[in-house]
C-alpha cells in the first residue's frame, strides 16, 4: 500500500502547488481599490448608482451614464486596478457619442462584494448585459461591449454566446500566458496557460470588431494586440494609436479615437432615423 500513499503525497502537494498558484495568478493580475475615488455626481452628465445580482448570487456594483435620446448602449469593462469610478471621465465621453454606459465595478473592486475570480468576471458581464437587456430595455443586438485590457479579455469571452451590435478592444492580450511570457520569461507563461485566453476564445465571436492599441505600450506589448487582432474573424479593424502607451489612450488618441468610436457605434448600431410629425 505504499505506493497509494505515495500516489496520495504526491496528489497533495500538486493540489497545494495549483492552489497557490492560483493565489500568486490573482495577486499578481487583480489589484482593486474598494469604495468609490471619484464623485459621480461631479460628472457634467447623469450617473446612477445600481447594483446587480449575478447568477452565482455576488451583489456587484456599477454606474449607468443614461442618454436622453439613444437607443444603444455599451457595457464598459474596465482593466485590472482601481475600481470603476475611475473610468467614469471616460464613460462620460462614450456616452456623450450618443449611447447608455453601463460601467461595472468586477467583484472585490469598488462598491461589489466577492474576490476576483476568471469564472467570476464573467458572471459579473453576463449580470451587467442581462441589465442592459431586461431593466433598460436595450437588446443585445444594440449593445457594444468596450473591453479595456483585462476588461477586453472578459468582452471576448462574454460576446462568444451572445448576439451583440459590435466589440471594441483596447489594450487587451491575446491570452494571459503571452503577457506573462512577455514580462517574465516562457517558463511563467507556460504555468498560466489556458487561463483568459482571449486568442482561442475569438474565434468564435461573430459581432463585428474595433481594435486599438498603442505602440509604446509596455504592459500589454502591441504585439500581443496584433497577435489578438490575426486570430479575429472578420468584419474587424485594427487602429495603432501612434504615441500611445497602456493608460494614456483617450488622452494621445484625442478626437480622431473618440471619432472612430463614434463612427464604429454608427456602423453597428445605427439609431434609428428620427420621424417628423405632421
Amino acid at each position: 500500500m505504499s505506493w497509494l500513499l505515495a500516489l496520495g503525497t504526491a496528489a497533495a502537494i500538486l493540489t497545494g502547488g495549483f492552489v497557490m498558484m492560483d493565489r500568486l495568478v490573482g495577486s499578481m493580475l487583480y489589484h482593486p481599490t474598494p469604495g468609490v475615488d471619484i464623485d459621480p455626481r461631479r460628472a457634467p452628465v447623469p450617473v446612477e448608482e445600481v447594483f446587480l445580482d449575478t447568477e452565482d448570487g455576488v451583489r456587484i456594483h456599477a454606474f449607468y451614464l443614461p442618454h436622453p435620446q439613444a437607443s444603444r448602449a455599451i457595457l464598459f469593462l474596465h482593466g485590472n486596478a482601481g475600481n470603476a469610478s475611475h473610468r467614469i471621465p471616460n464613460a462620460v465621453l462614450l456616452q456623450q457619442l450618443g449611447a447608455h454606459v453601463l460601467l461595472l465595478d468586477y467583484r472585490g473592486y469598488g462598491r461589489s462584494q466577492g474576490s476576483p475570480s476568471e469564472k467570476g468576471l464573467l458572471a459579473d458581464a453576463r449580470a451587467g448585459l442581462a441589465h442592459l437587456e431586461e431593466q433598460r430595455g436595450i437588446p443585445a443586438r444594440q449593445v457594444v461591449l468596450f473591453g479595456r485590457s483585462l476588461g477586453g479579455a472578459v468582452a471576448v469571452q462574454l460576446a462568444r454566446d451572445r448576439e451583440l451590435a459590435g466589440v471594441i478592444l483596447e489594450s487587451t492580450f491575446s491570452s494571459l500566458s503571452d503577457t506573462a511570457a512577455a514580462h517574465m520569461g516562457r517558463p511563467i507563461g507556460y504555468l498560466v496557460r489556458g487561463r483568459y485566453d482571449s486568442r482561442a476564445a475569438i474565434e468564435s465571436v461573430r459581432a463585428p470588431l474595433l481594435f486599438f492599441h498603442g505602440d509604446r505600450d509596455t504592459i500589454v506589448p502591441y504585439e500581443l494586440g496584433q497577435r489578438l487582432f490575426e486570430a479575429a474573424p472578420e468584419p474587424k479593424r485594427f487602429e495603432t494609436l501612434p504615441g500611445a502607451g497602456h493608460n494614456d489612450t483617450v488622452e494621445v488618441g484625442g478626437r480622431p479615437y473618440l471619432a472612430r468610436i463614434g463612427a464604429f457605434l454608427d456602423e453597428v448600431a445605427r439609431e434609428p432615423a428620427a420621424t417628423s410629425s405632421r
